[in-house]
């Protein structure tokens, strides 16, 4: 059976929160539409799209970026920063000096190991094993029998994560290398930078499922079943979704945040961020950003709320704009996404449908994958709306996804004019024509009764 008809067939299982409910099945915790594979489930998962990145995403990247052979060689405690993107699962550490070998041929790549330590049968061996000598001069005459023209090493001046060979490592293979072989070094570093940052059908498959968990949570948190008006606070929000996660045994990439806005506390139009911790009270705007990781996929979310007045049938019709005018914003910026544009490229593109909409937006979108800041091309910064050097000139690539993040700030008629702002981030991939929603956007409000 074909990889793809396999993870199918996982995914359909794993997915099906209601066939759960009925079956009674311990393997997966019900999240209502969603459910979430127990810990000793997850490596099926994650090792299938592991294996189908090797085999069909890296013979690509590797003759794209003209590597012949790339290695990636770590040390446990100090593990490459892409090091678990390769590993099968579970793999909690590089043992002792792990050597990972990827040597480009005619009919794809041989994917090898000069460790210690099998790993999960994706990789052959190359050797059987002895003193730590012994091994890098294996890993020496490898290198020299395989005879590669470009050798790809993980440094980099500009890319933490292309930048995970140590410098004693480094040292150590220059020093066991012949002459010849030493000038054959080359960086990695548009190689990682594209591993990283491209996605495979399978993890497409995927994601849309991990962004709906964080975007459930955040539903439950913005509702009547959290939210006390007058009694809870900001932080208690805030907590109850990193506790719903932990409770899911999912894993946050950083503490949820919830922040509130209402009369009275005006927002100014030069302000980076408005809003304030404190206790929740009735015609309250609430907003929260949270992330998650789970089957190595990262997520960014924020969203906004609406505590309803006593008595209040409908929100405010300007907080309904206001939220429209945030959908105009998002499509200003997804409609800017071209293959080969740059980040810089995008990012003025949508200030200047902006300018000419007469619209107060700032754009802050960042690539998601392997991390919640991953790589890939930087579209503003919230402190710098003017282009980022190095990772705002990387440019758009096809089969990628971001963190679809900035703000508006639009006047409220019912607060008296008021500036409110809108703080949007919804997680989506661009297709290289279009750029699709992992699990939808927000277009209404959260109300709270």
């Amino acid at each position: 059976m074909q990889l793809k008809s396999i993870m199918a067939l996982l995914l359909a299982g794993m997915f099906s929160a209601s066939a759960f409910a009925q079956s009674g099945d311990q393997g997966r915790v019900v999240t209502g539409a969603h459910a979430v594979l127990e810990y000793r489930d997850r490596p099926a998962a994650e090792n299938l799209m592991v294996e189908d990145r090797l085999k069909n995403l890296l013979p690509a990247l590797m003759e794209e970026t003209d590597i012949d052979m790339w290695l990636v060689i770590n040390r446990e405690y100090a593990e490459d920063p892409i090091y678990f993107t390769l590993a099968p699962q579970p793999t909690f550490a590089a043992r002792r000096t792990t050597m990972l070998v990827f040597h480009r041929t005619d009919d794809g790549v041989d994917m090898m190991t000069v460790n210690r330590y099998p790993l999960g049968g994706l990789y052959d061996s190359a050797w059987e094993g002895g003193q730590l000598d012994e091994q890098w001069e294996a890993l020496a005459a490898l290198i020299v029998e395989k005879d590669p023209a470009r050798i790809g090493v993980n440094v980099s001046r500009d890319w933490p994560v292309a930048d995970g060979l140590t410098h004693g490592l480094h040292e150590r293979l220059f020093a066991v290398l012949p002459q010849e072989f030493q000038d054959r070094l080359v960086p990695a570093q548009d190689l990682v930078i594209r591993w990283s940052e491209t996605r495979s059908e399978m993890e497409m498959d995927a994601y849309g499922h991990v962004v709906g968990i964080a975007r459930m949570v955040i539903g439950e948190a913005f509702s009547s079943k959290v939210i006390t008006p007058g009694v809870t606070t900001a932080d208690d929000v805030a907590w109850y979704i990193r506790q719903r996660f932990e409770d899911l045994n999912l894993d946050p990439w950083f503490m949820p945040y919830v922040n509130i806005q209402r009369p009275g506390k005006p927002c100014e139009a030069d302000q980076a961020f408005c809003g304030e911790k404190g206790v929740i009270r009735r015609g309250d705007v609430l907003h929260t950003d949270v992330g998650i990781c789970y089957l190595k996929l990262c997520t960014d979310t924020q969203e906004m709320g609406y505590v309803a007045k006593a008595g209040e049938a409908e929100v405010p019709k300007g907080l309904k704009a206001a939220l429209r005018t945030g959908n105009r914003w998002q499509d200003h910026l997804t409609s800017s996404y071209r293959v080969g544009r740059t980040g810089n490229e995008v990012l003025a593109a949508t200030r200047e449908k902006c300018r000419r909409a007469k619209m107060n937006c700032s754009t802050y979108t960042h690539p998601i994958g392997f991390r919640g800041h991953a790589v890939g091309p930087t579209i503003g910064m919230w402190d710098d709306q003017d282009g980022t050097p190095v990772r705002g000139d990387w440019p758009v690539y096809a089969n990628t996804c971001y963190a679809i993040e900035g703000n508006v700030k639009a006047p409220v008629r019912e607060w008296d004019g008021q500036l409110v702002q809108i703080k949007m981030e919804q997680s989506a991939c661009f297709d290289g024509s279009r750029v699709i929603y992992l699990a939808g956007r927000q277009t209404e409000w959260h109300v709270i009764r």
